[in-house]
């Protein structure tokens, strides 16, 4: 029976090894230090067992090895790819990885990070909603702030991991305009023009260049959502013969409405997508999109965070991705007026 078992302390440590409780605790920590101590501890603590208290490592440093990952919404395909990737490498590097939707609304962002912050959390990483926000500047004050997509202007946060989307939207607005499309919509998530997320300025810099009628308009991430406002544009007099989604959730949005007009892609309808999920690559025919760089993200995310918690590095840190065209059968020419 295990009832009224010791459970093994610092202390039974310390006697086992000939060390003081003090140095114990440094070298499970891995602190001041010799890794020859570190190493010796450790064994000594693997076979007696010694579990260490969570609750009384999070007093005694300071530190509750939490990092909140805050997702603007988790009705965006991508954006479950990416948290769930974040969560696997968070807990790769040790740390406890808790997920959060602000479901595309500001005010819920707001009470999401300061509930992560007052919950001790040692870092938040977060999809902004909102980049602008004034509750960022004290989300940063409080933990270490790690951005992705965004940047934070009015933030002093440790880091960001963001895209380049001059180039993304460049060439998808390119590649239909070399198909012989002239009337394109380019939808987007979000009206929230950063500059890490021009797509309105790059639209009216690179369409006029392209001799592209090309107007920018928002659009939920929801596939019921994403098909209303395309039924919607189709319906106008002159209705776009092609269609730029900021999110493949979206764009499966065109290939529902395409369907319940009875048109096809991409025989009356281009569709072009920028997350390259791998469900379009099921649709028929496949989606033409953008990958981004997953593996490269989380690599970067979770070395800006634990180094910010660490007090590693110094400055704001900032990671730009580049996007890899990945084109498929969703784009042709404009069938002829």
């Amino acid at each position: 029976m295990n009832q009224g078992r010791h459970r093994p302390t610092l202390r039974d440590i310390a006697e086992e090894t000939g060390l003081s409780p003090a140095a114990v605790s440094y070298a499970l920590r891995g602190l001041q230090v010799t890794e020859e101590t570190q190493a010796r501890v450790r064994e000594a603590a693997k076979r007696l067992g010694y579990e260490a208290d969570p609750i009384a490592r999070a007093l005694a440093s300071g530190r509750t090895e939490t990092i909140g990952v805050l997702c603007g919404s988790l009705a965006d395909g991508w954006q479950q790819q990416v948290a769930a990737a974040l969560g696997r490498g968070l807990l790769g590097a040790g740390r406890n990885p808790v997920t959060l939707d602000a479901g595309n609304d500001p005010e819920r962002e707001t009470t999401l990070a300061k509930r992560m912050v007052d919950q001790r959390a040692d870092a938040l990483v977060v999809l902004p909603v909102d980049p602008n926000a004034p509750h960022w500047a004290e989300i940063a004050e409080r933990t270490a702030l790690v951005a992705v997509g965004d940047g934070l202007p009015g933030a002093p946060a440790a880091a960001e991991v963001v895209f380049d989307n001059v180039t993304g939207v460049s060439h998808g607005l390119r590649m239909l305009s070399a198909a012989g499309h002239t009337r394109v919509t380019v939808l987007t998530p979000t009206d929230r023009a950063t500059p890490d997320r021009p797509a309105e300025q790059i639209v009216q810099q690179v369409a006029p260049e392209l001799g592209l009628s090309a107007v920018v308009r928002t659009c939920p991430h929801d596939l019921d959502g994403a098909a209303a406002v395309v039924r919607q544009l189709l319906a106008e007099p002159a209705p776009p013969t092609a269609f730029f989604c900021l999110a493949d959730s979206i764009a499966f949005g065109v290939y529902l409405a395409a369907r319940e007009l009875g048109r096809s892609v991409p025989e009356d309808i281009s569709v072009v997508g920028y997350d390259d999920l791998p469900a379009g690559r099921l649709l028929t025919p496949p989606l033409s999109s953008y990958q981004w760089p997953i593996d490269d993200l989380v690599a970067a995310v979770v070395s800006h965070a634990v180094n910010a918690i660490d007090k590693k590095a110094s400055g704001k840190q900032r990671t730009v991705l580049v996007p890899e065209p990945r084109p498929r059968g969703s784009v042709a020419a404009p069938r002829p007026a």
